[in-house]
Parts: structure tokens; C-alpha cells; sequence
């Protein structure tokens, strides 16, 4: 029987719930993204495509003319991975260009126009008491901790708390959020972010102009920053502490403006930006907007898959590890049959029922990508969390609000930073990527020149398996590995010992 699959709007993120209400005053340079030129009246919407060629000036310059003459307009192209990215109005761009010689595949990264659309659907957050807030810092100061990480239950979940005496990480290692933008004006980002890294890749051309990387929105757009504090918010005395609170964070923003979904030509973007930036990991804590999965019968889709996937390998290529979320959907990626019920999300959904076999998560299920399934306090999967037996590399806590931490945690999700100086709990497997792009910045530290396959071994061979629970039939495996959690919850201790 077919899983029906819910459609999370907020990328890999399950719920929003509590700013710590400690603001500090931030300036943020937000930058409205660009409209689409309007389409003539006699044609077809103006859409963004990628066309993928053979790699090489000679074989992309000459497909880049006949674009031209398919009535489209060259955006940018990355001769290196041959992948071109092309706005055109003409409804028949796609299947004219795919005749070009040497054009291997080519489709559209969306279904609806290039415009800008609002959105509302993250909700009001909920504040904590000043009682919750004043415990946590009485036992902080006891334990000789950041202010609020008493109510950070997933750092000793997985040992970060112990691994950052050992070694807190190396400066020369930089992991790039690929998100929503990041606040590098927060005080717990602001020591450890590198600006020389960033960018903003939406629309598929990097801008490195100062603030570019930041949010559209501070509450919209939350995500991103929340993400980079799980990795390395740094230990200095103010709000939380990070993974790998020794490392650099960079942002490489790819979210639309307003709409907040991720189109191939951005991420394409933002993986070549990264390999070519020093990047040693990229955390992805989203899926390829319009489709929750990509499937390869399908001309547009199998296009997006393979400018996604040269883009993550050609990073791999140049030695950066990239981690991502499984999704919130609880499916099982190994099933025979799922059914989407939630793309396109840019315009009309439709119901489809596909195989994740031949229909993928990008970037989760590229191969090469290290896959994050999300647990709770319990060291339980998430209720929310996807699993599957083969899918699933290893987990790491993610929040859930039904596995309710020791006190003076007491909140079951998971507490970063967020835009504007503050903090608050999120839920999802957007919070568990970032614990294994954090522990995968503590083996580069260690192992500096480890390639990205044996950093992924290491986390494998690391990690801790807390083996299926007693009669869950969606768990399947063996006690080393298994469907909730691959290889098992991963360990920042040993990836410093």
C-alpha cells in the first residue's frame, strides 16, 4: 500500500516554537531579490531551465547560441559541470533544445511564472517563562556552560559538550549552510562566520556583496540562521554553543524571496560556489523545489536531478562533504511505492504515486550525500522523520516534542539561534543535518586530509546504533544497521579522540 506523503512548506523543518526572548539590537541588510521580466502576451510564462551538456567551452558556447535562437536567455553556465541556466517565455523551449547537439538533458526548475508570491506559514512563535530561562542559567553558571545549553539536551546526546574539550575544531575547516540566508550580525555567529565564503545564489549567479547572505525576512526566513548555530555557534559566554564550536560557518542563501523555495538553478550555484570557495562540508537542510521527489521518467524532473547531481559531485570532487535531511513525511524511502499528494508547490499539486527508487529526494537521496534521519531525547526516531533501510546513513537529534528531555531542558526540540540576537526551539530533520555537518567538521579538524568518502566512513564507524525498538515494524535491519537510523546516532566524542 502506497504511503500518502505530507508536504512540509519550511524545508526539512517540523515546527517553530519558542524565541528565547534575550534580543540583542542587529542591523540587517536585507536585499529584495528580482523579478522576472514579463513575458510577451503571445507567449507562454516566463520560466527558469537548466540544460545540461558535455562539459567544456566548445560544446557550451555553441549550445548557448542555440538557446538564444530557442528564445531563451543564458543566465549563467558552468562550463566545468556542463550546466547552462536559461530564462525563456517560449513553451516550447525545453523540447527544442533538447534536439541541440550535445544537450543531454534540459527541463524547467519550475511550474509556476518567475514573480514574487507571499507566505505565511510559519506561525507566531511561543516565548519561555523567565522562571525556565533563569534555571537554565543558574545551572550553566554552576556547570561553567554558555548561558542557555542546560536547555541544549542533544549536545550531550551525542557527546558535542565532551568533544569541544578535546578539540572544538579547526578554523581552517568552513562548513557553507546552504539555506535560507544567515545572520551573521548574531553574537554567537558573528566570531565564527566567514564572509569570504558566502553569497547569495538565488536566480543561479553568486552575489558576494556584503550582506547578500543574509535573510529576506528575520521571521520567514529563520531557518538558515537556526541551522548554523547548531553547527558552530560559538563558546564564548552568550546564548548557545554549536557542534563545532571552533570552526567557520559560512551562508550560501538559495531561497526565493517571500515564497522561500529552493530552485535547482540556485542550488546548482551554491555547490560550485562552495568547491570553489574552500568549503570543506556543505550542510542541505531542504529538498529541490517544485517536487518533493524528482522523477527520472519525466524530462524536466530527470533534468533537475542531473544538474543537481553534477553540481554535489563536483564539490565531492574538490574534497567537501555534503550532508542532508531525510524529510519530515515519515516515509520510508525504500518503499516499493509512495504517493505525493503535495507537487508542484509553487502552483497546483497533483496526487502521484511513485517509487523512490526511481523518483528522488534531491539533494537527500544523490549519491554521495551523506542522508540524516532526525531522533529525540529518547534516542527514538522522530515521529516525523523519514527512514529507510539503505537511505538512511545515520541519525542525530532532531527534536520531537513527544520525547521530553530531563530537566532544565524540559522542550523536546532543539534550541539555536535564530535572526535579531535570540533563540529559539525548532523540530525536523533541518536540526539534524546540522549535528552531522557539525561532527563532520570535528573529523576534518582531526583528520585534515581525509577526502569526503572516508569522513563518511568515519561517521558510519563512529556512530552509535541504539538498535530497533521492541515490536516497531517500520524498523527493519540489523542491530548495526537499520532503517531508523542507518549506522546509528553519530558521536562528536570519537571523531575528536
Amino acid at each position: 500500500m502506497a504511503r500518502p506523503l505530507a508536504h512540509p512548506r519550511k524545508r526539512r523543518l517540523r515546527a517553530l516554537a519558542v524565541p528565547v526572548g534575550l534580543a540583542l539590537t542587529a542591523s540587517l541588510g536585507f536585499l529584495p531579490g528580482a523579478a522576472g521580466a514579463a513575458a510577451p502576451a503571445d507567449s507562454g510564462p516566463l520560466l527558469s531551465y537548466v540544460v545540461n551538456t558535455a562539459p567544456g567551452h566548445t560544446t557550451v558556447g555553441a549550445v548557448e547560441r542555440a538557446i538564444g535562437k530557442a528564445g531563451g536567455k543564458v543566465i549563467t553556465a558552468h562550463e566545468r559541470i556542463g550546466v547552462i541556466v536559461a530564462h525563456s517565455a517560449n513553451p516550447r523551449f525545453a523540447a527544442t533544445v533538447r534536439t541541440v547537439p550535445g544537450v543531454q538533458s534540459a527541463g524547467a526548475t519550475r511550474t509556476a511564472p518567475l514573480k514574487q508570491s507571499g507566505t505565511d506559514d510559519v506561525g507566531k512563535p511561543q516565548r519561555i517563562t523567565a522562571a525556565q530561562l533563569a534555571a537554565a542559567e543558574r545551572t550553566a553558571k554552576a556547570k561553567g556552560e554558555e548561558p542557555l545549553e542546560p536547555l541544549q539536551w542533544d549536545l550531550p546526546a551525542i557527546k558535542a559538550d565532551q568533544a569541544a574539550k578535546v578539540n572544538a575544531g579547526s578554523r581552517k575547516v568552513t562548513v557553507a549552510v546552504i539555506d535560507t540566508g544567515v545572520d551573521d550580525t548574531h553574537p554567537d555567529l558573528k566570531p565564527n562566520f566567514s564572509a569570504r565564503q558566502s553569497a547569495n545564489c538565488v536566480g543561479g549567479v553568486p552575489d558576494t556583496s556584503p550582506g547578500a547572505w543574509r535573510p529576506y525576512d528575520p521571521v520567514e526566513d529563520a531557518h538558515g540562521t537556526h541551522v548554523a548555530g547548531t553547527i558552530a555557534a560559538a563558546r564564548n559566554g552568550v546564548g548557545v554553543a554549536g557542534v563545532a564550536p571552533g570552526v567557520k560557518v559560512s551562508a550560501i542563501k538559495v531561497s526565493e524571496p517571500k515564497t522561500s523555495l529552493f530552485y535547482a538553478e540556485s542550488v546548482v550555484c551554491a555547490f560550485v560556489f562552495a568547491a570553489d570557495h574552500g568549503v570543506q562540508v556543505t550542510n542541505n537542510s531542504y529538498y529541490v523545489d517544485p517536487w518533493m521527489f524528482n522523477c527520472k521518467d519525466d524530462a524536466d524532473q530527470a533534468a533537475i536531478v542531473d544538474a543537481v547531481g553534477r553540481a554535489a559531485k563536483y564539490a565531492q570532487d574538490k574534497g567537501v562533504v555534503n550532508v542532508a535531511a531525510a524529510g519530515n513525511a515519515n516515509a520510508d524511502l525504500a518503499a516499493d511505492k509512495l504517493t505525493d499528494t503535495g507537487s508542484p508547490n509553487d502552483s497546483t499539486p497533483v496526487s502521484r504515486t511513485l517509487s523512490p527508487k526511481t523518483c528522488w529526494d534531491v539533494p537527500t537521496q544523490l549519491p554521495g550525500t551523506v542522508t540524516v534521519a532526525a531522533t529525540g531525547s529518547h534516542r527514538l526516531k522522530s515521529g516525523y522523520s523519514n527512514y529507510g533501510l539503505g537511505q538512511i546513513d545515520v541519525a542525530a537529534p532532531g527534536g520531537d516534542t513527544k520525547q521530553v528531555p530531563e530537566l532544565p531542558a524540559k522542550n523536546g526540540n532543539i534550541l539555536s539561534t535564530i535572526p535579531g540576537g535570540d533563540w529559539a526551539f525548532y523540530a525536523g530533520t533541518s536540526m539534524a543535518s546540522p549535528h552531522v555537518a557539525g561532527v563532520a567538521a570535528l573529523l576534518r579538524s582531526a583528520h585534515p586530509k581525509a577526502g569526503p568518502q572516508e569522513i563518511q566512513w568515519l561517521l558510519k564507524q563512529q556512530a552509535d546504533n541504539p538498535g530497533c525498538p521492541a515490536g516497531d515494524a517500520t524498523c527493519t535491519g540489523t542491530p548495526r544497521v537499520n532503517s531508523h537510523f542507518g549506522y546509528g546516532i553519530v558521536n562528536a566524542l570519537k571523531a575528536v579522540e
